[in-house]
């Protein structure tokens, strides 16, 4: 006679075909609003079906429909331009001063962009030896409105292969740019690269005046650690941050509190997606 199931394992296996079959009708079935949609998925996070990262991804996502460039693109002000008349070195020097990869080039007003310059095709020129024509290195440059929604610019990056576009503003002046890691930096969180200033370990601490720490929710566990002689695990998540999401066991909300150690730390900053910040009291014995 075959084993009857254990009652535990049918309830839980009940349990996730019910959660799946919400989440299916959720995105296969009739039309449900998105708030409906987040309860599910926050359900399924709570029952550990998925974990604090995707889910602050697959939200990202949700809310990049709702986000236009002018929320995410980099102002004017920041922006590296080149000249197109400019020498050729002293333009090798400016990109090699930037670490950038892709410069918009503009002729004798900033407002009338040229092209997009990439630095390995300055780079293959001065390989090649000979005069240098930076017009003559210039790729189409790709303009568009402030008012751009962001999941339609990153179909639009993903079918163009472009990395760039330039942002105009009503009356068709430069209001700065945007590139695909702008866009996806709101789904995945910021995206580093070897050329951003190395983050300083302590800097993501700050003490404050009742004796408590302000914890950068990015700091990794191994900085926290050093920067505390502790030794909270660091094989399971990278972050101060997430080790407290994943204690508290749930997307944790501004006044949510840990305690792992010594260490007693209280959410003091979330938007919604991810914590940002916390609050840290180190627990002594009396």
């Amino acid at each position: 006679m075959p084993d009857e199931p254990d009652s535990s394992s049918y309830a839980n296996a009940q349990a996730s075909r019910s959660w799946f079959g919400r989440i299916t009708q959720a995105i296969t079935g009739e039309p449900r609003n998105r708030e409906e949609l987040l309860d599910e998925l926050h359900t399924a996070h709570d029952n550990g079906l998925l974990t604090a990262d995707t889910l602050a991804m697959i939200e990202g996502a949700l809310n990049v429909s709702d986000l236009r460039v002018a929320d995410v693109m980099v102002p004017r002000a920041q922006v590296v331009t080149l000249a197109a008349d400019a020498s050729a070195p002293d333009i090798l020097a400016q990109v090699l001063e930037s670490g950038h990869s892709r410069f918009p080039v503009h002729g004798d007003e900033k407002d009338d962009i040229l092209g997009i310059l990439l630095a390995k095709d300055l780079l293959r020129g001065f390989v090649g030896g000979g005069q240098i024509d930076v017009r003559a290195l210039l790729r189409p440059a790709v303009l568009i409105p402030e008012s751009k929604r962001l999941n339609v610019l990153l179909k639009e990056f993903r079918s163009s292969r472009n990395h760039m576009a330039i942002v105009v503003d009503e009356y068709g002046g430069v209001a700065g740019l945007v590139t695909i890691e702008d866009v996806l930096e709101q789904i995945v969180g910021d995206i580093d690269d070897e050329h951003d200033d190395a983050p300083d370990a302590y800097a993501n601490i700050s003490p404050l005046q009742n004796g408590e720490f302000l914890v950068n929710a990015l700091t990794p566990i191994e900085d926290f650690n050093e920067r505390f002689d502790a030794e909270l695990p660091d094989d399971e998540f990278d972050t101060i941050g997430g080790l407290v999401s994943a204690h508290i066991g749930r997307l944790p909300e501004v006044g949510d509190e840990a305690t792992l150690g010594c260490f007693h730390l209280r959410v003091s900053e979330s938007d919604g997606r991810r914590v940002n910040a916390l609050q840290l009291r180190i627990v002594t014995d009396e």
